[in-house]
Parts: C-alpha cells; sequence; structure tokens
C-alpha cells in the first residue's frame, strides 16, 4: 500500500466528472504509446545516418527527420507532462473537461499536420526554422510544405495557451495569484496550505503562457513576409525561435519535477510541504527562466554583449534552486527511508539523478568561454539529451507507471522492474557518452553523414549503437508492461462509466 501523506482539503467531483478525467488523462497517455516508439525511430535513423549506414541517402530526409524528431519529441513530453500534472491537480482544483477535451481534439490535428509538412513536404529547417530560411529553400521543399508546418504550430499553440489558461482559471477559483505562488511562505506565513504541485504548476504555466506568446508574435511575422511582403529581422526572429523553445524545453521539465514531488512521497511516506525556501525557489525559477534563453545566441554577435553576459548568469542562477531545492530535497526524502522502489518509484528518482547531470553539462555550456568551443559541436545535443530523455522523460514515464498501477491494481514483477531500469540506464548513459566525447572531439551537429575529415564522428556514431539497441530494448519491456495495464486501465475505468 501506499504511504498516506497529509495533505490540503481535496474537491469533490461527481464519480461520473472523476472518471471522465481518468479515462482522459489515459487517452493522454495512450498518444505516448503511439508516438514514442515512432519519434524514436527517427532518432535511430538520424544516429544510422551518422554511422555511414546509408551513404547515398538525399540529406534532405535527415533533415526531415530531424525536424519532426525534434518538435515532435518536446511536443509530446510537453502534452504528456501537463495532462499528468492535470490529472494530479483535479484533486485540488477543477479544470475544464470541455477545454481539455478540446485541447486533445486539436493537437492529435496539429501533430497529423507536422507528419503531412514533413514525411510528404519534406519540409526540414529544423525545429527553429530559422528565418528566411523556410520559405527560401532554394527548392529543397515546397512553400506548401512550410504553410502546413506553420498551420501545425498555431494549432498547437491555441490548443495549449486555451488548456494552460483555464488551468489558470481553476486555480484562481481557490487560490489568489500571490496565494498560488506562495509568497505568504516569504512572509513567513503558512496559511492557506498550498501544495508544492500548486506552486510549480503556477509558475511552469505562467512561464509556458509567454513562450505562447512569443510563438504567436513570430508566426505573425512570418505570415506577413509571406503574404504581405513585409521582411522580417531576423535576429529578432530568432530570439523569438530560442525564447519559445527554450521555454517550452524548460517548462516540460518543470511539470516532470511536479509530478516528482506530489508522487515521490506516496512511496517513501515522507511529505514534501511547501516552505519558505521551497517558495523563494520557484518564484526565482520564473523569473530567471525568462532571460537564460540567451546563451542560444551567444554566437550572434550583433546581439548587445549585456544580453550575453545576462543569459551566462540567469543560466547560472536558475540551476541553484533546482539544485538546493529539488534534487538535494529528493535525495534528503530518500535516505535511510524504506519506500517502495516500484518502476514508477525508481523512475521518478532517476529522472531527477538525469536532470542533475544534465544540468551540469548545460551550466557548462552555457559559459561563454566554453561555448566558444562547443557550440556547434555533438556536446549540444547530449547535455539536451541527458536531461530531457535521462530526465524529464523518465519522470513521465514513472508517472505513468504509477497512473496505471493504480487504475489497474496491477503492479510489475520486482525481476522485469529491474530489468527495465538497468537497460535504460546503462543503454541511455552510453548513447549519451558517445554524444559527449564526439562533441569533446569537436565533431559538429546538424550534420547529415560525415565526411572522411569527420571520420571521428562515424567512429562515434557506430559505437553508440549497442547502447541504443540496450535502451530500444528496455523502452519497448516498458511499453509493453505499461501498455498492458494501461489496456486494463482503460477498460476498467470505461466500464465504470458505462
Amino acid at each position: 500500500m501506499m504511504a498516506e501523506i497529509a495533505l490540503p482539503a481535496e474537491v469533490e467531483w461527481a464519480p461520473a466528472e472523476r472518471t471522465a478525467f481518468q479515462r482522459l488523462t489515459l487517452a493522454w497517455g495512450g498518444t505516448l504509446f503511439v508516438l514514442f516508439p515512432v519519434l524514436g525511430l527517427l532518432g535511430l535513423f538520424m544516429r544510422l545516418s551518422h554511422a555511414n549506414f546509408f551513404p547515398d541517402l538525399d540529406p534532405i530526409w535527415f533533415y526531415a527527420a530531424l525536424t519532426l524528431h525534434g518538435v515532435g519529441m518536446v511536443g509530446l513530453w510537453f502534452i504528456t507532462g501537463f495532462s499528468g500534472v492535470l490529472y494530479l491537480l483535479s484533486r485540488y482544483v477543477r479544470p475544464s473537461l470541455a477545454v481539455s477535451r478540446l485541447s486533445f481534439a486539436l493537437t492529435l490535428f496539429g501533430v497529423l499536420l507536422l507528419v503531412i509538412a514533413t514525411l510528404v513536404g519534406r519540409f526540414a529547417a529544423g525545429w527553429y526554422f530559422l528565418y528566411p530560411l523556410p520559405y527560401r529553400s532554394g527548392g529543397a521543399w515546397a512553400n506548401w510544405a512550410t504553410d502546413v508546418y506553420l498551420i501545425a504550430l498555431a494549432i498547437l499553440g491555441v490548443a495549449w495557451t486555451l488548456w494552460a489558461l483555464d488551468l489558470l482559471r481553476a486555480i484562481a477559483q481557490r487560490y489568489r495569484l500571490s496565494q498560488a505562488l506562495c509568497w505568504h511562505f516569504l512572509r513567513g506565513e503558512t496559511k492557506p496550505e498550498v501544495p508544492p504541485l500548486i506552486l510549480i504548476t503556477t509558475v511552469s504555466t505562467i512561464a509556458s503562457l509567454t513562450g505562447f506568446v512569443a510563438a504567436v508574435i513570430l508566426l505573425a511575422f512570418f505570415a506577413a513576409d509571406r503574404f504581405a511582403g513585409v521582411p522580417a529581422d531576423p535576429l529578432l526572429m530568432k530570439n523569438l525561435v530560442f525564447y519559445f523553445g527554450h521555454v517550452l524545453v524548460n517548462i516540460t521539465m518543470y511539470l516532470g519535477v511536479a509530478m516528482l514531488y506530489d508522487v515521490l512521497p506516496q512511496y517513501v511516506g515522507r511529505p514534501w510541504k511547501t516552505t519558505a525556501t521551497t517558495a523563494f525557489a520557484w518564484n526565482a525559477v520564473l523569473f530567471l527562466v525568462l532571460f537564460a534563453y540567451f546563451h542560444h545566441l551567444y554566437m550572434d554577435f550583433a546581439q548587445p554583449k549585456a544580453f550575453q553576459v545576462l543569459g551566462q548568469v540567469a543560466s547560472y542562477m536558475i540551476s541553484l534552486p533546482a539544485a538546493v531545492v529539488s534534487i538535494l530535497g529528493t535525495l534528503a526524502m530518500v535516505y535511510r527511508t524504506k519506500g517502495r522502489w516500484t518502476l514508477a518509484s525508481s523512475l521518478l528518482f532517476a529522472g531527477t539523478m538525469g536532470w542533475a547531470v544534465g544540468g551540469v553539462a548545460a551550466v557548462i555550456d552555457s559559459t561563454i568561454a566554453i561555448n566558444f568551443r562547443f557550440h556547434n559541436t555533438l556536446w549540444v545535443p547530449a547535455h539536451f539529451h541527458t536531461y530531457f530523455l535521462m530526465g524529464v522523460v523518465l519522470m513521465i514515464m514513472g508517472f505513468l507507471a504509477h497512473l496505471t498501477a493504480k487504475l489497474s491494481g496491477r503492479e510489475e514483477p520486482p525481476a522485469l522492474r529491474r530489468t527495465i531500469l538497468t537497460l535504460l540506464l546503462v543503454g541511455g548513459y552510453g548513447f549519451l557518452l558517445m554524444f559527449y566525447l564526439a562533441g569533446a572531439h569537436h565533431v559538429p551537429r546538424r550534420y547529415a553523414a560525415y565526411p572522411e575529415e569527420l571520420a571521428q564522428g562515424i567512429l562515434d556514431a557506430r559505437l553508440s549503437l549497442p547502447f541504443i539497441a540496450l535502451l530500444s530494448i528496455g523502452i519497448l519491456l516498458y511499453l509493453v508492461e505499461v501498455g498492458k495495464r494501461w489496456a486494463v486501465a482503460f477498460a476498467t475505468v470505461g466500464a465504470r462509466s458505462s
């Protein structure tokens, strides 16, 4: 049995509404079982290309795969994380089922358009689609593919903005904004009691809305260029792209951390309560995340130098709240406890440690003097994949394992749990190590294939393949085990609603 944790009073839902919310959360999770393997295979395809398995491949297919893999993976884990956090929050607030259903439908439509733009239209400008490349591809892809890609982003942006606004509305019905951000804790007050889940989600949702606003402005500039012939400023467009992308990735990570704060205590029997330190840390994150993205633009020398310095300072400072509060807090929570180490709790803990490792590598890369050496090398995807794949992905996988176990009444055998964890950790970190070594060897990123002069990149890619095989087997075993529980849970919840 899970440990009982003292929590603030929960809201009451009608049984039919509660069941509908459970079913919708499972439906969001079901998209992961479909899209994760597909997007993962695109990543494998790109690594095989680096290993020179396709010497005659048209490079446009590599870059189309890179585009769909990048934007698809970030979007997939954002929606899965947001839906999971929404489910956990439904104990305290009442999000709208209608808005969530609309967001689900719009998201599926947007994903379909992304697939058409990249795999049919061969749009290959990357997730960053830097202006003015998308409409000036020199015939590499048709302008209609760019139109479809940007329309897809607009639809996804509308869906997620509505979703985020509805969540803030639901939180506002129970807490004032100052209470949701726990400012009263900074004054030494502890009433009303606010779960960390509310604090982290409020911070994340506000920050995500600023990213969506940046995306709207970006798309408006693209439309003005496309249909009115009004050119945009390329440096401004690059700032908007990287602000949107950086915020979306960081918020996805914070959604995983919110799950950690809420779910892990149920397995170790220690509550994770909001304190003044927690409140200060997450309010600092809300401020710093708005400026850390400047570290993506160190190579844009036309950018004012003050922005570059601000990017390094913010990147350094934003790591402190994470390390002091979340990572050390997790270690303190599990220290000398007799917690239940299931697949869910193990993945949540492993994801926290992956976040720590990737965070250190990210801080290294955000140092201007080092970034000059590593900026255009495979060190960048190395640190990104560390805190994303071995961080937030494991956290969200842990939540889904927790949810399906709870709703199906089934848990994995201990031997299977150990096997999955071993494969994921050995395969994942071995795969990433080859990225780091390639970065240390100055192997450039964004190459479809490496020439003889960069043979080190081919070797590192080939050495990564056995680790990718282990990682893939671990993911497959996870999908099979949790997928079985998902099917039982979906059928059980469906029977309850009929």
